[in-house]
């Protein structure tokens, strides 16, 4: 690289730094040659509108990806407004049938392609793309050409044919993101591993139970929790019994909340206990909830990775001697829509809680529960 060239790249990487606090990223000198002043403008733009962190990151994302086939490609860099036949070219590239390529080498994505994009680590897999990855990375260029206010042909009838037709010709049966649902009964397996009084298993005690109860809470929101957000509440009076500790989660934006929602979800009983032991063990008064532990027992002042809370349900599963292939943290998600289906809980009131937008989504474990143990399912009981 000439020495324009590098201080080019230096002063990106420099500039992708600034945004580094929204937008961690590990890749940042490949972002810093893959992307151009624009995209790097665009990004900065998009933080100072307070566009979500996780949102940024996926756009990002993205755009790398799309930056890194146009040049393995072409050998040039996106065009902006991009050709209907580069559009069409990335489907064929992407969506292609793997029976049709044992006889035709040359079908779906070029063995040279494949090879750079696998060389720089944007290819990890074999075979074609997921349907839905391949739109996501279509609505993400749309976006961005849109942003540049610029039009493109992604609404044109011979892209929305193509992927249909290659959609139709490479058939992938849909898996839910869990493949189990981590409803009460499993929960109390997971949780019955937490046995000790160390610092992980209380962490991971706490962290079980308030994905959990929270609405089943996102990976990346449990992860993120920052004690400024958790407010005690007033004890909630029991009949006959001792009132329950109460305490608010103030999770701000999320996917799915706008701009100016804030969300609100509870805690009550032995979730905020769980939690609140944590924090007195760990001495954590402020910052990030849930941290990182290293091999000597020491707490990070690091957050954990959203990664680990998903490695941290499959721990506990293969403690708890349950299939962790069976489990994932979005487990937490839908098993507590599937629980509280179970329990009668109505949906509305569920959602409150989950802080699902879709009724047509979370109905689904709705659904599921109540055919299950309907009369249409039981008659030869």
């Amino acid at each position: 690289m000439t020495g324009a060239g590098a201080d080019t790249v230096d002063r990106r990487a420099h500039e992708l730094d600034t945004i580094a606090a929204v937008l961690p990223m590990e890749r940042r000198d490949e972002l810093a040659e893959l992307l151009s002043d624009q995209d790097i403008e665009t990004l900065r733009h998009l933080v100072n509108q307070g566009m979500g962190a996780n949102t940024l990151r996926a756009l990002t994302s993205d755009l790398a990806y799309l930056q890194a086939w146009s040049l393995a490609t072409s050998g040039r860099s996106l065009p902006w407004p991009t050709p209907e036949a580069l559009l069409l070219k990335f489907v064929a590239h992407h969506l292609w049938d793997p029976e049709k390529r044992l006889t035709d080498p040359d079908h779906g994505m070029p063995a040279e392609v494949e090879d750079k994009l696998r060389l720089q680590r944007f290819l990890r897999s074999s075979g074609p793309h997921a349907p839905d990855t391949v739109r996501r990375r279509l609505a993400t260029w749309s976006t961005l050409t849109k942003w540049r206010g610029l039009q493109g042909a992604f609404n044109s009838p011979a892209l929305k044919s193509a992927i249909r037709l290659a959609v139709r010709a490479t058939p992938r049966p849909k898996r839910r993101k869990s493949a189990k649902a981590v409803t009460s009964d499993v929960l109390s397996k997971l949780i019955g591993t937490c046995r000790t009084d160390s610092l992980r298993d209380v962490r991971d005690k706490a962290i079980l139970m308030l994905a959990f109860a929270s609405g089943g809470r996102r990976r990346s929101e449990v992860a993120g929790l920052r004690k400024e957000q958790l407010v005690m509440e007033a004890p909630i009076p029991v009949a006959g019994s001792a009132p329950l500790p109460s305490l608010s989660i103030h999770l701000g934006r999320t996917k799915t909340s706008g701009a100016d929602n804030e969300e609100v979800v509870y805690l009550t009983g032995r979730p905020v206990d769980a939690l609140n032991a944590w924090l007195a063990l760990a001495r954590i008064d402020r910052g990030s909830v849930f941290r990182a532990i290293d091999r000597w027992g020491n707490v990070s002042q690091r957050a954990l990775d959203p990664k680990a809370i998903n490695d941290i349900v499959k721990q506990r599963a293969a403690m708890a001697g349950l299939d962790p292939a069976e489990f994932s943290a979005h487990g937490l998600r839908s098993g507590y829509l599937t629980e509280a289906a179970n329990r009668g809980i109505p949906l509305p009131e569920a959602m409150e809680q989950s802080r699902h937008r879709s009724v047509q989504q979370a109905s689904e474990y709705y659904n599921s529960a109540t055919r299950r143990s309907g009369r249409a399912a039981r008659l030869m009981d």
